[in-house]
């Protein structure tokens, strides 16, 4: 589903990545691991078209998209969650999760004004619908029309999740989705991604600091340091590495 061909990525005379190359299998549940400032977020940032690569290719589904616009991403099937909350805080959880769907939106305003039982309302109640089944599915349907910004932490990682769903993606880029949780808000974030992998047959991408939950999900890890891939493979795989011991989990006694 997504390949990444030697992307480098350079803020002045730093390295934020050198020469990342892997491939991610369609339907998977694909995790980043590093230390601080190793480059996953930035490496995120490539796919979700924020950052341009001073070198490298991106493919997804076997089309070239290095170059395409953040804003044509969503259409293509990318969605994704930020480390830092980015959420409308003045509108309520329905809406943002609206915003979401805008790009699959048909009818403009003009359309809509004059063709309203002809297009528009056919589409306000399929987003509805939508809407629906992600707040059922995040067990959020209680606050659906509570403001997001008077939520608790927890709350508004679901509700930033639930916006990333909206957009109907085939691939889904989650930054640190348990980043300040607790372990039952972790456990019930684990929960829920893997449901998406699983039963909505997204492939996800996730960057997480968690190593107990990145061990028990993931079906294959990548890990980087210094901007460099260091070690890819299977969980077990990435226990075993030296390397990765060194560099991110501390040295063996």
């Amino acid at each position: 589903m997504l390949e990444l061909k030697k992307i480098s990525v350079q803020f002045g005379g730093i390295k934020a990545l050198n020469d990342v190359s892997f491939k991610i299998e369609e339907k998977s549940l694909f995790s980043i691991i590093g230390p601080n400032g190793a480059g996953k977020t930035s490496l995120l940032n490539v796919i979700s078209g924020r950052y341009k690569p001073k070198a490298g290719k991106l493919f997804y589904k076997g089309n070239d998209i290095t170059g395409l616009h953040p804003n044509k991403r969503p259409g293509l099937g990318i969605g994704r969650t930020f480390q830092n909350l980015a959420l409308f805080n003045h509108m309520t959880v329905l809406e943002n999760i609206y915003v979401g769907r805008h790009h699959l939106l048909k009818n403009s305003f003009l359309s809509g004004a004059i063709y309203w039982f002809l297009g528009s309302q056919k589409e306000e109640i399929e987003n509805r619908i939508e809407a629906e089944r992600i707040l059922d599915f995040l067990e959020i349907s209680n606050i659906r029309k509570s403001i997001a910004g008077t939520l608790s932490y927890g709350l508004r990682k679901r509700v930033e999740l639930a916006r990333a769903i909206a957009i109907q993606p085939d691939l889904i880029l989650l930054d640190e989705p348990m980043a300040g949780m607790n372990q039952e808000e972790k456990e019930d974030m684990a929960r829920f991604i893997i449901d998406l992998n699983r039963e909505w047959n997204i492939t996800v991408v996730m960057i997480e600091h968690d190593m107990g939950v990145v061990m028990d999900i993931s079906k294959r890890i990548a890990v980087l340091d210094f901007g460099e891939k260091i070690a890819e493979g299977s969980p077990k795989e990435i226990i075993k590495n030296k390397r990765v011991q060194q560099a991110y989990l501390g040295e063996e006694n």
